[in-house]
């Protein structure tokens, strides 16, 4: 379990290989509710299909807000297929960003797109994606939550030549009424950015490289390598610049070592007193000096 804003890890859990995705996961997900409520005005929880345990919707509503995948069961289905025409609109998705520019990028030639047309292979195309909502009640609930249905029009093709048309739905369970159905998508969405959270753990300060030969061990082993990774969010979050917070919390482990870690610097201790010279320039040394000041004004310890 990660926290969004930071991208710190809140919990990490070893289980057995076999072990489900959601086993468990309740009890720790009120774990993060309980460390996370004293300190947020709002929490809102999110996580993909695995996670959307409808026996503990009601107790979660209490207290905080969740946008969480739902199963595209016959049930669902039947309601989304059974909405007027007039209940959907279409969803315009934002262009890519450019955090460098702050300008949208501009679209690149799908090279990818004129292999598979021109040999022949099987090619699935989106068309369009349109939003709807309905109430809905699980089975396991009291009271019925806001559904969040997303519609793909897909087009399958071989060569030249159109197949046939498809359509895929996608439904999202979610207690928040100020976002629009389009908004509730782009926030479920978001929630893929832990993937890139999982993928620093693996390589970047490997801490899933399971070392040792029991599950607490290992796990300790995971807790212990993790922390490392919340203190590059914790190092961003002392910086004065609210761009420079960013840019180092969705940093790359390993580029944050060279930046703020391996700074070369020559120590010399001279009547009772230890110095640090830093050798020569670095392009992050500004950021490095404004976290030493924010950390000497909030005199830890």
């Amino acid at each position: 379990m990660s926290l969004a804003n930071t991208k710190e890890v809140l919990y990490l859990v070893n289980r057995p290989g076999n072990a489900p995705s959601h086993q468990g996961a309740a009890e720790w997900i009120d774990k993060a509710i309980d460390l996370l409520e004293p300190y947020a005005q709002r929490v809102c929880l999110r996580g993909d299909t695995d996670f959307s345990l409808t026996a503990h919707f009601d107790r979660w509503a209490e207290r905080v807000d969740f946008v969480f995948g739902m199963d595209a069961n016959a049930a669902l289905r039947s309601r989304a297929e059974a909405l007027d025409e007039t209940c959907w609109t279409r969803l315009q998705r934002p262009g890519k960003h450019d955090s460098t520019t702050g300008q949208t990028r501009r679209r690149q030639p799908n090279h990818k797109a004129r292999i598979v047309s021109e040999r022949g292979y099987l090619n699935i195309t989106l068309e369009h994606e349109d939003v709807a909502e309905f109430d809905y009640q699980p089975g396991k609930c009291a009271r019925p939550y806001r559904v969040i249905a997303l519609r793909k029009n897909l087009t399958k093709s071989r060569g030249e030549n159109v197949l046939f048309e498809d359509v895929r739905y996608f439904f999202y369970v979610t207690t928040r009424t100020d976002l629009t159905p389009a908004e509730v998508v782009a926030c479920a969405n978001d929630r893929c950015d832990q993937e890139n959270v999982i993928e620093q753990l693996k390589n970047g300060v490997n801490a899933l490289r399971v070392p040792l030969y029991d599950l607490v061990s290992n796990w300790a082993y995971m807790v212990i390598a993790a922390l490392a990774w919340n203190l590059k969010s914790w190092w961003a979050m002392m910086l004065h610049r609210k761009d420079d917070r960013r840019e180092f919390i969705a940093m790359e482990f390993r580029r944050f070592l060279s930046s703020a870690i391996l700074v070369p610097a020559m120590v010399a201790r001279r009547a009772r007193t230890i110095t640090i010279r830093i050798l020569g320039y670095h392009p992050s040394l500004g950021r490095f000096f404004s976290a030493w000041r924010t950390i000497e004004r909030t005199a830890y310890g």
